[in-house]
């Protein structure tokens, strides 16, 4: 960032957006939000472009299969597992041919990508035998490491599409609050996983976010639960963190303060991810903003350029019109908090 934009807080999307056309939702989200785009997922074309086939698709070394259940470990990869491959390729195409039309990153700026990490893959993905990963030790510490090893490729990829780009890798994992507190249900329904432990857990994460940084992209990590565990997520290597606003406990406000102190960028969702009945206005999410700064005991001023605002979620199940409304206004608002 420049010194001028590093005290203005800035807007972004967490990831998807509706519709099919991935040449479409790269042009809306460059036009709507130019000081750090992200690259589209558009879960509308299906389980491939979903956030599990998406990962997969960068998983080094590791074959996976689409059974009626889901995503499945296998030999070697399957049909589906392959196309996926080839779909993010296609994304990474479109984006790269719109940034070299419009000239843009030339003079530097930031881009952000998403991908799915390695607790809430090893919740989702099914062992070749049944049953999730989440259950196999060995299985899921090497889904982990594979992850780890795909995503790295996955920057390099990118800094050579977007050579003037700063990279900023999202690490979504919804389902970790779950993991941590045994709520993710058996292939039977009629149990539950065990709980992995905070430091098992950060283990995993570590080596996800360490590979990240050493590719040279900031790691980052979103998780929009009420419980979102943010110290474990920092401590694992986390540089930033994304909540949403509307739903995170109180207990959570200290740990984005603690982020705030420590100099991280902090990415809050402030507007709805579905077409709401009434749109809140740019000054109640400012207001919102400010009374959360207020009760956390910062100075806008000082702490405006590590504020992120976006969607509340993804906006895979807004209406187009919505989903650019809603871009339009998470910039707008962050352009007013800023300090002075």
């Amino acid at each position: 960032m420049t010194e001028d934009s590093s005290r203005v807080a800035v807007a972004t999307g967490v990831g998807s957006m509706p519709g099919e056309d991935i040449h479409e939702a790269v042009r809306t989200v460059l036009g709507e939000l130019p000081d750090l785009p992200h690259l589209p997922e558009l879960p509308g074309r299906g389980v491939i472009a979903g956030m599990t086939g998406r990962a997969l698709a960068l998983v080094a070394d590791l074959g996976f299969d689409l059974q009626p259940a889901g995503w499945r470990l296998t030999d070697a990869p399957g049909v589906d597992h392959r196309r996926a491959r080839s779909l993010l390729a296609q994304d990474l195409d479109a984006l790269e041919e719109r940034v070299q039309v419009g000239g843009l990153f030339e003079d530097g700026g930031e881009l952000k990508v998403q991908v799915t990490g390695p607790w809430t893959l090893a919740a989702t993905v099914e062992r070749p035998r049944g049953d999730r990963l989440l259950a196999d030790h060995g299985a899921r510490r090497e889904l982990a490491q594979a992850l780890a090893e795909g995503v790295s490729e996955h920057v390099a990829d990118l800094r050579r599409r977007v050579p003037g780009a700063a990279l900023l890798v999202q690490v979504d994992e919804p389902a970790l609050p779950a993991v941590l507190g045994a709520r993710i249900p058996t292939a039977s329904g009629f149990s539950r996983h065990r709980a992995v432990h905070p430091p098992a857990a950060s283990e995993a994460l570590e080596q996800v976010f360490a590979a990240i940084a050493a590719a040279g992209a900031t790691p980052m990590a979103h998780c929009c639960a009420a419980d979102a565990p943010i110290g474990l997520l920092r401590g694992a290597g986390a540089r930033a963190v994304s909540v949403d606003l509307a739903v995170l406990e109180a207990a959570g406000y200290d740990d984005l303060g603690n982020a705030l102190d420590a100099g991280d960028r902090v990415l809050l969702g402030v507007v709805p991810s579905t077409d709401p009945v009434r749109v809140p206005s740019e000054k109640q999410v400012v207001e919102r903003i400010l009374r959360l700064l207020d009760m956390l005991g910062f100075d806008p001023e000082g702490v405006a350029g590590q504020l992120v605002l976006t969607p509340a979620c993804g906006l895979a199940g807004a209406s187009p019109s919505y989903a650019r409304e809603a871009l339009a206004l998470v910039r707008a608002s962050a352009s007013r908090i800023a300090g002075g």
